[in-house]
């Protein structure tokens, strides 16, 4: 029993396997102050390792940021029109329940100002869609001539 080690931590765990000493593992003497232990020598290898790394200037991909827009543009209409459609469902369920029309007047308020916020969010996502398609056009090197 004193040999055994139950352990209930979450870290540092050691398996059984790890704790032996690897056989034939071969150290290096070599150290950073040189073979003979004083400052002289470098004790790195003289290896040296050039690379050249050339990194492409990012590539822009208009077309996918203005499909993104276009398709984030129409989740907000639908999401307008899904709350102002539940609105005008509160709205009459407001009339059609006077017990409870006080809960459907709320209830639609907040319809509403969730159709407002979806609506502004697609006209939002309208004129970032306009504004990647400028910059692709930009980039294309058309330009737009304002005669009036």
């Amino acid at each position: 029993m004193a040999e055994e080690h139950h352990r209930h931590h979450l870290f540092h765990h050691k398996k059984e396997d790890e704790d032996a000493p690897v056989e034939g593992a071969v150290y290096s003497e070599t150290t950073p102050y040189g073979t003979d232990g004083g400052y002289g020598g470098s004790g790195y290898s003289e290896t040296a390792y050039a690379a050249e790394v050339v990194q492409e200037p990012p590539r822009e991909d208009y077309e996918k940021e203005e499909k993104q827009h276009k398709r984030r543009e129409h989740a907000g209409e639908l999401g307008a029109l899904a709350a102002g459609a539940y609105a005008l469902y509160e709205k009459h369920e407001a009339k059609k329940d006077p017990e409870h029309a006080g809960r459907h007047k709320i209830e639609e308020e907040i319809a509403a100002a969730a159709a407002v916020g979806a609506g502004g969010y697609a006209f939002h996502e309208h004129h970032e869609k306009k504004e990647a398609h400028k910059e692709e056009e930009g980039a294309e090197g058309k330009k737009h001539h304002h005669l009036f």
